[in-house]
């Protein structure tokens, strides 16, 4: 699988309270147990009116399923190629 950033366009989300945020988990927990095993959710970031969502796929189409059956939007789909951070000076 291929790791990707989904950028979702949500009016107000960083307002939302934690039952909203559970009920939105659950939304789309409930659409990655109909897609199976070629998808897992890794965690989101929330801004102001955006999330940024870490999933594991086997590819888009997947993702843009997921985003049918939860009625989240996925505005960019973005495939990570590599990541580095502070200790990649040090090596």
């Amino acid at each position: 699988m291929k790791k990707y950033i989904i950028e979702r366009e949500i009016a107000g989300i960083g307002g939302f309270d934690s039952s909203q945020y559970k009920a939105a988990a659950q939304k789309s927990n409930q659409a990655l147990a109909e897609l199976g095993d070629d998808i897992k959710w890794l965690e989101s970031y929330v801004a102001q009116d955006q999330t940024f969502c870490v999933y594991m796929a086997t590819g888009e189409e997947i993702i843009m399923e997921h985003s049918r059956l939860s009625g989240f939007p996925a505005n960019r789909i973005t495939e990570i190629v590599s990541s580095f951070g502070p200790g990649t000076a040090e090596d």
